[in-house]
This record gives structure tokens, C-alpha cells and sequence, in this order.
């Protein structure tokens, strides 16, 4: 894939870097950055989640199912086909399986992002909107109110914890907004139980 493909470029890269050729030495930084390698961890997942996403055959489960118990209702009588039609017409198919079936296929499970603030500044530099699913797990983060802006922010990543092995918060991040909710003017423990 494509971290293949960049551990290749990094070989050829670090033989150039030695000889500072045309400013490769910046170039391989770039390419050995943390938030790429996340960044680049990140397109592989979604494009293995693309390749294997299991699509419903159908939505309708149940009206195939009403439908096939009509053509059973008019074919010649065996013990087989009474069997089948006993089994479909059956409550804990119908109201159960089937009914489950048809909402299961009809949702739409893609990720959502929020959308972007109206109000971001002008001169902000850079913005991410970070998506992590806690699972009653800790963050594996802790936060702190920086002295001279009051900006709350990310304290330290703690090794091995949920944040650090997204890649997606370091420490020094502000935050803006938890679950929806804008965190300025809010305690570092009030930010803590939103979280």
C-alpha cells in the first residue's frame, strides 16, 4: 500500500539526505512526520473499510418474504411448500429477523464529521476535527489551561493510550470544541467530564 510505497521513497531519500541534495533533508522530515504517518495509517484503513464494506443485497427483506409466501399460496400443495410457508409466516421471522434485516439495511453506517464552526478565525493557522471512539476506555490524554492564552489544551499523550494510538492528538493541541460543546470559558475539569 501506500506506506509501502513512502518506506521506499524514505530508503532512496536518506541516500540523498547524506549528501543534502537540493533540499531533500527537508523533504525527508516531511515524509518522517508523525501526523503523515497517521495521516497515511488513516487512508489505508478507510480504503480497506471501502474494499470490504458488505452491501445488503436487497432492502426490502420483508416484502420479498410476503411476496414469496403469495406464490407458495398458489402452488400445488406438498408437504414441503405447507413446511415453508409455516416457516415464513412465522412471527419470529417476520417481526424479528427479517424486520431487523430491513433496517440494518436501509442505514447509513458511513462516519459523520460535525460541521465546521462558523465563527473560526481568520488567523488560525490550522484546524483538525478529531473523531476517536472511546469505548469506556480512558483518552490516554490528559489537558491543562495554557498560562498566558487560557486556551485549554492537551497536556500530554500518555504511550500506548487511545490518543496515541490514533495519532490524531499531540500535546500542545488546543481545543475548541468536546462532543459538540465549545470549550472556552470552561475549567480543564468540566472539559474532563464532557469527555
Amino acid at each position: 500500500g501506500v506506506s509501502h510505497v513512502l518506506t521506499l521513497v524514505l530508503q532512496e531519500l536518506s541516500l540523498l539526505c547524506k549528501r543534502d541534495v537540493n533540499g531533500v533533508g527537508m523533504l525527508y522530515d516531511l515524509l518522517r512526520s508523525r501526523w503523515l504517518q497517521a495521516l497515511l495509517k488513516i487512508y489505508e484503513c478507510l480504503q480497506h473499510y471501502l474494499g470490504k464494506r458488505p452491501i445488503p443485497v436487497m432492502l426490502q427483506a420483508r416484502a420479498l418474504n410476503r411476496e414469496v409466501v403469495e406464490l407458495l399460496r398458489e402452488a400445488p400443495q406438498s408437504g414441503e411448500i405447507k413446511e415453508l410457508r409455516r416457516l415464513l409466516r412465522a412471527p419470529h421471522l417476520k417481526a424479528a429477523l427479517l424486520c431487523a434485516h430491513d433496517t440494518v439495511a436501509q442505514k447509513d453506517f458511513e462516519p459523520t464529521l460535525p460541521p465546521l464552526p462558523d465563527n473560526i478565525p481568520e488567523n488560525e493557522e490550522a484546524m483538525r476535527i478529531v473523531c476517536l471512539v472511546k469505548n469506556n476506555q480512558p483518552l490516554g490524554a490528559t489537558i491543562k489551561r495554557h498560562e498566558i492564552t487560557g486556551d485549554i489544551t492537551v497536556a500530554r499523550v500518555i504511550h500506548g493510550g487511545l490518543a496515541d494510538r490514533s495519532g490524531l492528538l499531540y500535546a500542545g493541541d488546543k481545543l475548541v470544541e468536546v462532543n459538540g460543546v465549545p470549550v472556552e470559558g470552561l475549567e480543564p475539569e468540566q472539559v474532563i467530564n464532557i469527555l
